[in-house]
């Protein structure tokens, strides 16, 4: 899509261009127009990446982020750019399921690093706000400042008393309603892809908020750097329900149920390989 409305504004700006300076009138117009045309969709290419690059390297993360729409506009057009570069095709379902007038608590399997581009890719107007491991800080500070910016929050999975606090912040998110909020409940990457066992902590974030869990799998992330840029990868994202919460107090039983619409649809996709 990105592609396509630069192509359009390269078209536009060109059509302008040719107003005083007769650019089609030209005798030499039949190579000139197309060269103004790619260079006006590189320049615009080049332009989004660059102000992309350069709100995520000025982010302070000492500082509250400043979630803007603008930048989510930002992150919505790369990743649509760096995919179809990469050749990534993501099929989605269920997304008419997702609330569209509040907040909730989205929660997915994580089977590699790259599962929240995806999601952000695939519900791009939710304003998600993701919960990720602490040492994404160390191990990738630029992908770190992006997610601040987002109102992304820290977890420390080993400390229990940090972790409670990622919890509440969380909890606060979504109770003035200024995001949404994705988490990873099984808590770690699954290296052999099979679904872990949920850590139900992570749903004190949607009881504590009375929110909705939005129930989701993904299939087919870790493919992307087998086949990077040699063969097209499918990735599938599928919303398959929607929990209320109201009224729920146990965790243990959101997590069962969580555990058991996951584990359903992901043996399909395994079974369909």
């Amino acid at each position: 899509m990105i592609f396509k409305i630069y192509a359009l504004i390269a078209a536009v700006i060109t059509l302008l261009l040719d107003i005083p300076f007769d650019i089609f009138g030209a005798s030499y117009s039949w190579w000139l127009v197309p060269v103004i045309l790619l260079g006006m969709f590189v320049a615009l290419i080049v332009l989004h990446l660059a102000i992309f690059a350069l709100s995520i390297a000025t982010v302070n993360l000492n500082k509250p982020p400043r979630d803007s729409n603008f930048f989510r506009l930002l992150v919505k057009g790369f990743l649509q750019m760096a995919l179809s570069l990469l050749r990534v095709k993501v099929y989605m379902t269920g997304l008419e399921k997702i609330p569209a007038d509040e907040p909730f608590l989205l929660v997915c399997n994580h089977i590699h690093d790259l599962d929240p581009a995806i999601i952000y890719y695939a519900v791009p107007d939710s304003r998600l706000a993701f919960i990720a491991k602490k040492e994404v800080r160390d191990l990738f500070p630029f992908i770190y400042k992006a997610l601040h910016k987002l109102s992304g929050l820290p977890i420390d999975r080993e400390n229990n008393r940090e972790a409670a606090k990622t919890i509440i912040n969380a909890t606060k998110l979504l109770k003035e309603k200024t995001n949404s909020v994705a988490v990873f409940p099984e808590g770690y990457v699954s290296l052999s892809g099979e679904l872990l066992p949920m850590r139900n902590g992570a749903f004190k974030i949607a009881t504590k908020a009375q929110c909705k869990i939005v129930v989701c799998t993904l299939w087919g992330t870790k493919e992307i750097p087998k086949n990077l840029l040699r063969r097209k990868t499918d990735i599938y994202f599928d919303v398959l329900e929607v929990i209320d919460t109201a009224g729920i107090t146990q965790t243990a039983e959101i997590g069962e149920q969580v555990y058991t619409l996951m584990e359903e649809l992901l043996k399909k996709h395994k079974n369909n390989k």
